[in-house]
């Protein structure tokens, strides 16, 4: 990612600098004694996604046999799937393809989804499919490495985070709804949503055997993921592609750290390793851009021996190269989306379909899973889900409740990766070294940062915070014992620049959203009286 050359200081950024020099400053000075010691239209975009009563779909007259139809099975459809079955909820769940998946992302679940999967009664779906605990991540930067544990102290001795096949993952998920008499699972593609009068009515799908057929139901739930072809009907997606991540699996061999996801701050991109059995390692190396160098030809793995392997933990060397020569390399586009909605009646967005982050951080599903809470505490007060257009207006409450804990997750994971990546401007260099010194002083220095990856405490401000201490206290390094005109001209290149990466990714989350729910009028809507 290129890098232009700041001549001049955007005055807003000059100011959340000065703001945040103030407030990271005693933390640098503190930790250098120690260590010296859319208002979106309701109308629905209809290219192939939408069918209407005028073109040739109408509703019969006793459709009551359904409350909720779920589209799609994955992580977030399937536990969705279940929470709805469980609080009586008849629900029918539409998938396009019911034999296990095969991904290499969505293996690492954080200790804040999973404290979501016990809350949603879930928890023992990662029983049985060798899932591995993670306690922590190991931070490795020029020879140099850090441990950064989990602040797992108050909670129970079960809570932690969890890594495993997503297949495996996603079957047992399925599992657990479809054992619910009240929840029917079936493989079909949904091919558009039915809409009358403005109202989403349910969904025109294709069967198995390649039937045409209709489901009905008050309410549609979209879950399809981050490939999705109905989100164009219900939000504004924005959909930009960073990177891509390189997936290969390493046997026979042991991490550095037992039970720690593994980042390593390469050139030009992190590498991630990290437990997804007892026997095996998932890599992921980050490719910046969306094209990466071709598997056929033989050029990805000349990449992965001659840039990437040279860089890669001694421990794991060899079963790098072991795993490259195998040749079982698979690719995958890094999405990020930031929510945008257009508040539709009978309709709901959820999952990778909804909201996408980089996966640098491994926090989908832990959003996915807190914002299935959020809406099913919001439904259990209704009885009766067919006034669309109350339900509608009840709903916009959702999507300002999960912000605070979405747009935390999302603007972490997209401002650690800008971070984290190598680049040639002299301030992002300092950035990115601040930032590995910082979280290895330990104690709160890594403990706040951590809590917020990991979903144990995702609250806005701390990650303001946090980030702009990481500044600060690479200022502070630049800074003493003698400051240069040099040096204070890099100190504010590294504050602009460090206000550059976050306030645009805050911006597109939504500000009075992310840290003052409370002001926007959808926060206090009652349920529709039934």
């Amino acid at each position: 990612m290129e890098v232009k050359m700041m001549t001049s200081i955007d005055h807003q950024y000059l100011l959340g600098g000065v703001i945040a020099f103030l407030l990271g400053f005693v933390i640098f000075y503190n930790s250098r004694k120690k260590t010296e010691t859319n208002g979106a239209s309701m109308a629905i975009q209809t290219q192939e996604t939408v069918k209407t009563s005028a073109n040739g779909f109408y509703r019969p007259e006793s459709t009551g046999n359904t409350d909720v139809i779920v589209v799609g099975a994955g992580v977030a459809g399937s536990a969705l799937a279940y929470t709805l079955g469980k609080d009586g909820r008849r629900v029918h769940v539409i998938e396009r393809d019911l034999t296990e998946p095969d991904r290499i992302v969505g293996e690492l679940l954080q200790p804040g989804g999973y404290l979501k999967l016990i809350e949603l009664g879930l928890e023992d779906c990662v029983n049985e499919i060798d899932a591995q605990r993670v306690v922590g991540y190991a931070l490795y930067k020029d020879g140099k490495n850090a441990k950064l544990p989990y602040p797992l102290e108050s909670f129970h001795a079960d809570v932690a985070g969890r890594s495993f096949h997503n297949g495996r993952f996603i079957q047992r998920m399925r599992e657990k709804a479809s054992s619910l008499p009240n929840v029917r699972v079936e493989q079909g593609t949904v091919t558009s949503l039915l809409e009358e009068k403005g109202i989403i009515k349910g969904v025109q799908y294709k069967t198995k055997d390649g039937h045409e057929l209709t489901a009905y139901a008050p309410l549609t739930i979209v879950c399809d993921g981050c490939f999705s072809n109905l989100r164009r009907s219900l939000c504004n997606p924005k959909v930009e592609v960073p990177s891509c991540f390189v997936g290969l699996i390493l046997e026979n061999c042991q991490l550095p750290s037992a039970n720690h996801g593994h980042v390593i701050l390469g050139d030009p991109s992190p590498i991630l390793f990290y437990p997804i059995s007892s026997t095996e390692i998932r890599c992921l190396v980050d490719v910046p851009g969306q094209k990466v160098p071709s598997i056929s030809s033989g050029e990805m793995a000349q990449y992965l021996k001659t840039v990437v392997a040279p860089q890669v933990p001694p421990e794991l060397y060899n079963a790098f190269i072991a795993a490259v020569d195998k040749g079982n390399i698979r690719t995958m586009p890094n999405r990020s989306m930031a929510a945008s909605p257009y508040p539709t009646p009978g309709a709901l967005l959820m999952g990778d379909a909804f909201n996408m982050r980089h996966p640098l951080t491994g926090g989908g599903m832990t959003v996915a899973l807190s914002d299935i809470v959020v809406l099913r505490d919001l439904l259990r007060p209704l009885r009766d889900l067919n006034d669309a257009a109350a339900l509608c207006r009840y709903l916009e409450t959702f999507y300002t409740l999960r912000k605070p804990v979405a747009s935390t997750i999302n603007t972490l994971a997209g401002a650690l990766y800008k971070v984290f990546c190598a680049s040639p401007d002299p301030a992002r260099q300092e950035m990115r070294k601040a930032c590995f010194d910082y979280l290895s002083l330990g104690g709160v220095f890594s403990n706040g940062p951590i809590s917020l990856l990991s979903g144990l405490n995702p609250r806005p401000l701390i990650l303001v915070l946090h980030f702009f201490a990481v500044a600060i206290y690479g200022v502070g390094r630049l800074l003493l014992p003698f400051p240069s005109p040099k040096r204070v001209w890099l100190g504010a290149r590294l504050i602009s620049g460090a206000s550059g990466i976050i306030f645009p990714i805050i911006k597109a989350e939504g500000v009075r959203q992310m840290f003052f729910p409370a002001m926007v009028p959808a926060y206090y809507r009652a349920p529709p009286r039934n």
